[in-house]
């Protein structure tokens, strides 16, 4: 966006360097239309030729505007890869380093900064063409108030104004040429706004609040989850990623989800949240559609803990209970909880240790942790775990189940695991494949089965 905001702001600089002039005191507008003015007057013949030279600049500008306009939209968006890829380099800089990847990143973006310069240098040359053919009518303006000036003279003319007429057509080119040059660009620069306009028009989320829909407080009490031949497509016009879900899951009941690579297992948690919205079918938390509810009072009776850990800059004890609604007490419970009280005890500032932005201090199991913990403060009634442990030993994974399987005991606690052992005490486990659920049954009695899909798994992760 900050690009945009740069093409705004000259789009309203050449709007007002149009009408006031550079220095705010020579309105070029009017400078031109007092040349042609004073020109007529002195040799009223010119007024015939004054049509046909607005004709001809007419075209020409209108013209070059089309033609600029369209190599402007190029320019900016080959210019906005610029800006991400230089940020993503900085955000992962680290690893880039690790694996020595410098030289590939810096050829990545030089080659975008080279298909920017692509769309670029043909702008200039547009406004070269500009300049030659507004000299060229500026040229045409001086030629024929000369031309007139010597052909139609008398007694009567006065020397002086003829003098004045070629004078001020002397100064036409330059005025015309800033002229047409800042109407041109505040109509290019424009684009800028248009893109702003694509952005507001965008498809929004669905409101934040519905009051008249709004569940009672307690809701979810049971935390039963219902799949009503639910379908999800990542957006218009893309396949399904999720096909005709059907399964229900009950209170306090814990199920494991596993697949292979892409088979759908992400999906059903941002659909569970409404990251994504529904093709077909429903979801139902309680007997209730999540469908009818504000996206905020769905999301926050509702618990996550992702693969990816999310911290913000600030405090420790902000980013286990961002809107402060617990004690100290209890937020040093659930650290012990998440076997972090030791680290955080052992911190100068304990619980007002300043985290940097992302958590760029704190290790990547140690962000994991702080999740946990976050979760184990809200204690909502569903709690999906997204290969919550992926970031942390095997000895910590297995401290944190219990954890898990102990404070969450009375609550419906969804797994997405890569690793396997992690779902093996699950009520059940939901086999996805392709985007549907081709098992559905206690671990158990799917081992039973050695045609099944998920003894193959557990076979190549070495369990049976």
């Amino acid at each position: 966006m900050y690009e945009i905001c740069l093409n705004i702001t000259a789009s309203l600089h050449a709007t007002f360097s149009c009408f006031l002039g550079v220095g705010g005191n020579n309105p070029r507008l009017f400078q031109v239309l007092g040349t042609l003015v004073v020109i007529s007057v002195s040799t009223p013949i010119f007024i015939a030729v004054i049509v046909p030279i607005g004709i001809l600049y007419y075209f020409i500008q209108r013209f070059y505007v089309a033609t600029s306009r369209q190599l402007k939209r190029l320019e900016s968006v080959s210019r906005s890869p610029i800006y991400s890829h230089f940020g993503e380099t900085i955000t992962g800089v680290q690893a880039i380093r690790a694996f020595r990847e410098q030289d590939r990143f810096i050829k990545e973006s030089e080659h975008r900064v080279d298909v920017n310069q692509v769309c670029y240098y043909p702008s200039i040359i547009s406004n070269r063409w500009l300049a030659v053919r507004l000299e060229m009518i500026g040229n045409l303006i001086i030629f024929f108030a000369a031309l007139f000036s010597v052909l139609g003279r008398d007694e009567s003319q006065n020397a002086g104004l003829v003098g004045l007429s070629v004078t001020y057509s002397l100064q036409i080119t330059q005025t015309l040429n800033w002229l047409v040059r800042m109407t041109s660009d505040v109509e290019t620069n424009i684009v800028a706004v248009e893109r702003i306009k694509e952005y507001g028009e965008a498809p929004q989320e669905a409101p934040w609040e519905i009051p008249n829909k709004a569940p009672s407080p307690q809701w979810p009490e049971n935390g039963t989850v219902q799949f009503n031949k639910y379908a999800v497509r990542y957006r218009p016009g893309l396949d399904l990623v999720l096909k005709g879900v059907n399964f229900s899951i009950n209170g306090g009941e814990k199920v494991g989800i596993v697949g292979r690579t892409g088979a759908g297992k992400s999906s059903l948690t941002l659909a569970l949240f409404r990251i994504i919205e529904a093709a077909e079918g429903e979801i139902l938390i309680d007997g209730v559609n999540i469908a009818d509810l504000g996206l905020h009072t769905l999301r926050s009776r509702l618990t996550i803990i992702p693969q990816d850990a999310v911290l913000f800059s600030g405090t420790l004890r902000m980013n286990l209970d961002p809107f402060d609604k617990h004690s100290d007490e209890e937020v040093w419970k659930a650290l012990e909880h998440a076997h972090l009280k030791s680290f955080v005890k052992g911190l100068t500032a304990g619980l007002h240790h300043e985290v940097t932005e992302g958590g760029e201090n704190l290790s990547v199991g140690q962000r994991q942790l702080i999740c946990l913990s976050r979760a184990l403060l809200r204690k909502t009634k569903v709690l999906i775990l997204d290969e919550a442990t992926a970031a942390v030993d095997l000895e910590t994974d297995d401290l944190i189940q219990k954890t898990i399987r102990s404070e969450f005991k009375n609550c419906t606690v969804l797994t997405i695991a890569h690793r396997l052992n992690t779902i093996m005490d699950s009520d059940r486990v939901v086999v996805l494949d392709n985007g549907r659920i081709v098992e559905f049954d206690s671990p158990s009695n799917l081992l039973k089965q050695q045609q099944s899909i998920f003894y193959s798994m557990c076979k190549d992760a070495g369990l049976v």
